[in-house]
């Protein structure tokens, strides 16, 4: 198969391995009235990421590559706030990266890997949806 497709999903493999971590440890560290439930949420994704990386990491092994195991940068610390702000980039950087992962896709002539990106944007959306969602109250 395509090393541009290896080399592609094992950088999502990457940005969902940070995800996890970063969801996880926000879910630790966050304190104040409203954390509980905000906590809940980050505990929620962190766990909708893992499926994620489970997922290309499943579709890299099919294809014949090695999935990597050093995650992205990963943002911890700050308040609630803040946190939930640099969740909801790194939703909207994954977002705009597989979408670039689909066209790549879909030049490799590799439908099924298309297919499992669109799936995951459309998960990665409804996470941005919720932290645009709370961050304009």
């Amino acid at each position: 198969m395509s090393e541009k497709i290896i080399q592609a999903l094992n950088d999502d493999l990457a940005l969902e391995l940070g995800a996890i971590t970063q969801y996880m440890w926000h879910h630790v560290m966050a304190t104040g009235m409203e954390s509980p439930e905000i906590k809940n949420i980050f505990r929620a994704i962190s766990i909708v990421e893992m499926k994620h990386a489970e997922m290309f990491a499943e579709r890299l092994n099919y294809l014949g590559g090695t999935p990597i195991t050093k995650p992205a940068p990963i943002i911890m610390g700050g308040d609630l706030t803040k946190m939930m702000e640099d969740d909801l980039g790194g939703e909207r950087n994954a977002i705009r990266q597989y979408k670039e992962h689909i066209k790549l896709a879909e030049e490799e002539g590799d439908p099924v890997t298309r297919r499992m990106l669109e799936e995951i944007v459309a998960e990665e959306e409804e996470h941005d949806d919720t932290w645009s969602s709370i961050l304009e109250k």
